[in-house]
This record gives structure tokens, C-alpha cells and sequence, in this order.
């Protein structure tokens, strides 16, 4: 039996109606003037034919009785393709905003547990640029997965699976049946309840294993750092500072996105000897300042974000997820915007350094006893008595960096023109931004609850200009530090 890890079974537990704890993604493709085919009929094919090539497609939960460990995946090779699949029309007329207000209420919905966790959603109707041929079609291709069935290798192999590098799709692989497809989900009792009594045993001792080194580590973390004077180092604060976006969310999303040049972004961070991910945060903590002037609001201390952080030892392929958080400062309280930037690459580093430290060590799986009881508690608790309301948040928002393909993709015959990310916010940090590099691009995705922010559209324009800002002081920083050593030499 292949139960869920810790890491995995936390997002099932975790999951309230307020609180889906599905990733998704909006694919904006093309279909060419001269196509006359019915585009979900080749939708439907092509992932039936492919369906075996990524086990999300045809996995499913089994619960363990009474809850005594986390659940195992079962095949289900009876899949009702219709379901999965949907054919969903923009309500006319089509503009990018009516297209991002479908998406974020497809993303409001939960997954049914009683199948495997994944749907996909054609939209049609999509508004196309006027500089296309005559006859050019775009659709969308909505898709979302539950973050206990979906990690980044998990997502890594489900893109491979799917999608094509030409317009001609490949030959599917040749499927193959799984020896468990057979059994399905007969699994007795008493088999299941001793399977789990194993898995928490098994567990137990792993953990205990990595206790001393794990205390160790953490009380390592906590003592004060030492500058290279022997000074005492800045050290982050125990929690962000609170700002409407720390608080209890709604079942409701908004949902907005964005593209920015890569080349654009990868010479900000060349000119500024920083990385590309610095220039993600600079921009976000910008834009999120801004946001906040409009409203009247000035946030004094620095914004912290969370950022997922892999914890996958090196030639793992393990379809589990194996990531943790880091926090790092988004230098919200510094004015320039260049000096900003190198504090951000500071606290990154630091960030960097100590998640290296612990990676290795970082328990990805637990022991399961009670956990279900527990976390779904804590779920439960977080929204009906509104906790996050009161306590100081953790971080301000989480900020996700996804690397993605440099060549153009096709899926089902259509070109891949872009794909941006939609991911979960949570109770206490109701902001997600996500971005995926995409043949050139950086294709963000901005999130959150439609109650904290109905106009989050203005956060994405903020961000864009930022970067806009980021790139021309950059620039002109560079030209004027060349004309300097130009006249000095």
C-alpha cells in the first residue's frame, strides 16, 4: 500500500470549504485559423490516451479506518472522462478581466475526493489579439490538482506526460498495467488497519532518529549571529507585521496575472549582481506597498514573504512533496529601490544558507496517529473562530518562483502561448503570487480572497510598473557608474 506522506496528508487535513488546497494554472492556447476540429473531442483523446503516463490522472484515496494514519492511493481505471473534463463558455463579452473572475470561481470549488483529484476546464470564447491572422482562435485551458496528489516532480512529470514540443502530438506511450490496478480499492479492514499501525511504527522511527540533530539545529538558528566586526547581526523579527492581508479568508477567490519580459528581469539582476528571485521579491514588495498607499496604509516594518524551499535530497523522484519554508525581508520600509534590492539578496542568502543547513534532516514524513483529528481541529478552529484575526502572521504573503520551459509548447495540437500559475492562499496570508517562466516570460499569477481584495488587478498593474521602474534605474545606475570609470581611467 502507498500511503501519503506527512507533507502530503497536511494538505487533505489542512483543507477546509474556505481553504481549498488545490494548485491550478490558466493555459492561454492558440488554435489556428485553418483548424476545423472540435477542440474538446482532441482534448478528451488526447489525455486518454495518455492517462497512464502521470498517476495523478488515475489515483484516488482510500481513507485508513478510524482515521488511525494518513490514506493510500488506489488506481481507479474507471474514469468518467466527462467529468474530469469540461467545456465552460466565457460569459460575453469576453475581455481579459471576465476571463480572470471564471477563473478565480472555478478555483473557489473543492475537488471530490471520491475521485482522482484533478478536473480541467476548456474555456472558450477568449478574447484574441488583433494583430492575429483572421480565423485565429484562443482558448484556455483551466486545469487544477490537489496539492496531496501534485509536487513539483509530481508536476514535472504530469507536463511531460501531456504536453508536445510540435503542433503534431507524439505517440503516446504504450500502456502498461499496474499489477495494484487489478485490486483497485478491495482492501479489507483489518488489512488496512494493520498497514497503518505499520506505517505509523515505521515512521515513529525515523523521526526519532532525527530528533537530536533536528533540536540542535534549531537552537543553533536561534542564537544571535556575529558581523564580520564582531558585532551583533540584524536579526529577522519572530513574525511580520500585520496588514489587512494577514486575516481570516473566504471561500471566494480573486484571481489576476501578468507577463514581464525574462530578458528584462535577468538584466535587472545582472546589473545588480543579484538573482533573478531577488528581482521577483523587489517587484512584489513594491507592488504590495503601493497597493497599500492607495488604501490609505503605510506599512512601517519590513514585509516578510514565505517561500518554498525543496528539501529533496539529490536523485530523489519520489512523486511525494518533499518542500519547507524559508522567510526572508522584502526591505518594505527602504525607499530605493536598488538599495532595497541588495537587502533583499541579503536576506535571501541568509534564508539559503540556513534551509542548506537543515535540508537534509528536514522530516517530510511523520507519524500519522491522530494527525487527521488534529490538523482538520486546527482547519476547523482557524476559520470559525476567525484565530488569524488576532495572532500576528507568520509572514505577509507567499511568494513562489517556478521554473519553467524555454521552447514553445503544444498541448492537444495547440500552441501554448502562455500558462500562469493559480495557487492557495490561506488564513493569515491571504496573498499568493506564483510565477512560472515560459518561453521567454515570466507568467504570474496573483491570488487571493475576493473579500480582502476585490481589486487585485491594481496589485498586478503595480507590480508591472515596479518592475518597469526597476529596470530603467538599473539601467541608468549602470550607465552612470561606466561613464565614472570611463572618466577616471
Amino acid at each position: 500500500m502507498e500511503h501519503l506522506s506527512g507533507s502530503d496528508a497536511a494538505f487533505l487535513h489542512l483543507e477546509s470549504p474556505e481553504t481549498p488546497m488545490h494548485i491550478g494554472g490558466l493555459a492561454i492556447l492558440e488554435l489556428p485559423a485553418d483548424y476545423s476540429g472540435d477542440f474538446m473531442d482532441d482534448v478528451r483523446t488526447h489525455i486518454q490516451n495518455r492517462m497512464h503516463m502521470a498517476p495523478i490522472f488515475q489515483r484516488k484515496l482510500i481513507n485508513m479506518p478510524f482515521d488511525i494514519a494518513n490514506p493510500i492511493w488506489v488506481m481507479d481505471e474507471a474514469i468518467d472522462i466527462d467529468y474530469h473534463i469540461r467545456h465552460v463558455i466565457v460569459p460575453p463579452p469576453a475581455t481579459r478581466n471576465t476571463v480572470d473572475k471564471l477563473v478565480a470561481r472555478l478555483h473557489s470549488s473543492l475537488l471530490d475526493r471520491s475521485r482522482p483529484l484533478w478536473e480541467m476546464h476548456i474555456l472558450d470564447g477568449l478574447p484574441v489579439p488583433a494583430d492575429l491572422p483572421k480565423g485565429t482562435r484562443y482558448v484556455g485551458l483551466y486545469s487544477k490538482m490537489h496539492h496531496a496528489a501534485l509536487d513539483g516532480m509530481g508536476g514535472q512529470v504530469l507536463m511531460e506526460a501531456i504536453m508536445d514540443v510540435s503542433a503534431v502530438p507524439r505517440p503516446a506511450n504504450k500502456r502498461k498495467r499496474r499489477r495494484e490496478a487489478a485490486r483497485g480499492d478491495n482492501y479489507g479492514i483489518a488489512e488496512l488497519a494493520a498497514s497503518g499501525v505499520m506505517h505509523n511504527i515505521s515512521q515513529s522511527i525515523k523521526l526519532t532518529k532525527n530528533v537530536p540533530k533536528l533540536t540542535s539545529k534549531a537552537f543553533e538558528m536561534l542564537k544571535k549571529k556575529k558581523n564580520p566586526d564582531g558585532s551583533n547581526a540584524q536579526r529577522m523579527n519572530w513574525f511580520a507585521p500585520k496588514t489587512p492581508l494577514n486575516t481570516t479568508i473566504t471561500n471566494q477567490r480573486s484571481f489576476a496575472r501578468f507577463s514581464i519580459p525574462y530578458a528584462d528581469s535577468k538584466k535587472i539582476a545582472k546589473l545588480n549582481n543579484v538573482s533573478l528571485n531577488d528581482v521577483v521579491m523587489a517587484i512584489s514588495g513594491e507592488g504590495m506597498n503601493r497597493y497599500f498607499a492607495d488604501e490609505g496604509l503605510k506599512v512601517e516594518e519590513p514585509m516578510l514573504a514565505a517561500i518554498p524551499v525543496s528539501v529533496r535530497p539529490e536523485g530523489n523522484v519520489e512523486l511525494s512533496n518533499q518542500v519547507s519554508m524559508a522567510r526572508m525581508s522584502l526591505g518594505t520600509n527602504i525607499k530605493d529601490p536598488l538599495e532595497r534590492l541588495q537587502v533583499i539578496n541579503a536576506s535571501s542568502t541568509h534564508a539559503k544558507t540556513l534551509m542548506s543547513d537543515v535540508k537534509s534532516i528536514m522530516p517530510t514524513d511523520f507519524p500519522s496517529i491522530g494527525a487527521p483529528w488534529f490538523m482538520s481541529s486546527i482547519a476547523s478552529t482557524l476559520t470559525r473562530a476567525r484565530v488569524a484575526n488576532s495572532l500576528p502572521p507568520f509572514a505577509n504573503v507567499l511568494i513562489s518562483n517556478v521554473p519553467g520551459p524555454s521552447i514553445t509548447l503544444y498541448f492537444a495540437g495547440a500552441k501554448q502561448v502562455s500558462t500562469y500559475p493559480v495557487s492557495i492562499p490561506y488564513h493569515g496570508m491571504g496573498l499568493n503570487i506564483t510565477l512560472q517562466s515560459y518561453n521567454g516570460w515570466l507568467d504570474f499569477g496573483v491570488i487571493s480572497c475576493q473579500k480582502l481584495m476585490p481589486d487585485i488587478h491594481e496589485l498586478a498593474q503595480h507590480m508591472k510598473d515596479a518592475h518597469k521602474e526597476l529596470l530603467e534605474l538599473s539601467l541608468s545606475a549602470h550607465a552612470e557608474a561606466s561613464n565614472v570609470s570611463a572618466k577616471t581611467n
